[in-house]
């Protein structure tokens, strides 16, 4: 296939991300979650995230978080003790139902439109944590100029949260006749192209822009991390799986893979 340029494949990641956002607030879950936000102390955060993020320390913290989707983690932070929490996503139609959850919320984050490779300058070196969750790091064609964007963002001593799915995942198509049978190289260079909605359970059958999904090995996120000036503090491997629910059936195998990481990066007082 013909690869798409850098600026081509953010703008159509981001085509493709509004496009979807009304199935999302279809969904039987969007209900429940605008009830619950109105909680103080509300977090869908799982255990994992949670206890990385207390060792870190969010109390009393200025929080980032880049993609930040409907805005329901960056409000779960304020459970975690945040000052103030301000989350970054170039979807516009997504924006918009994270502040419809805020205002349902006693809490009050920011949301900025932007896209990470241009960020304000009012971002910048601002923040004690950063915060990328759950395919991010996915929708990036160049994850080395990424992590560079996301170091800027953080003061010196300020440290980058990553929990993601693990690249070993992306040698599996769960939804073949043989889904442990690997499918696809981990060094693949080519993304992962999607014409349907992006959503997170099942299918919708009907056009949307073009989405690339870019893999990315565990030696790239590693070299993109520390070349941003960024030291690596924590790195832990799970066998559960923080995907879609289909993804669920490589859990509790005799022969585990990893399925998901949590990575901590901590910026140099002299970057």
């Amino acid at each position: 296939m013909e690869m798409p340029t850098r600026e081509n494949a953010i703008a159509s990641n981001r085509d493709a991300w509004n496009d979807s956002a009304r199935h999302h607030k279809d969904a039987p879950e969007w209900q429940a979650l605008s009830s619950a936000v109105g909680h103080g102390d509300f977090s869908c955060l799982d255990e994992t995230l949670t206890g990385v993020l207390e060792q870190v320390g969010v109390d009393g913290k200025d929080v980032v978080q880049l993609g930040c989707n409907n805005g329901r983690e960056s409000l779960s932070l304020f459970a975690l003790g945040a000052r103030s929490v301000v989350g970054v996503d170039q979807s516009v139609a997504f924006l918009d139902q994270a502040r419809e959850l805020a205002s349902r919320s006693p809490h009050a984050p920011e949301f900025i439109e932007a896209d990470i490779h241009r960020l304000p300058g009012e971002l910048r070196d601002r923040f004690d944590v950063a915060l990328i969750t759950i395919g991010v790091l996915n929708w990036m064609p160049d994850i080395g100029e990424f992590f560079r964007h996301v170091a800027q963002t953080l003061k010196p001593g300020g440290s980058l949260v990553v929990y993601e799915t693990h690249p070993f995942l992306e040698m599996f198509d769960p939804e073949s006749t043989d889904p442990f049978r690997l499918d696809s190289s981990y060094f693949r260079r080519e993304p992962f192209v999607q014409d349907q909605p992006i959503v997170y359970e099942g299918k919708v059958e009907q056009p949307s822009a073009t989405s690339y999904w870019f893999v990315h090995t565990l030696g790239a996120i590693f070299t993109g991390a520390i070349d941003a000036g960024l030291r690596i503090s924590h790195f832990k491997e799970y066998p559960h799986s923080n995907r879609e629910e289909l993804y669920d059936r490589y859990q509790q195998q005799k022969a585990q893979l990893p399925l998901c990481f949590t990575l901590v990066g901590v910026k140099g007082v002299s970057f």
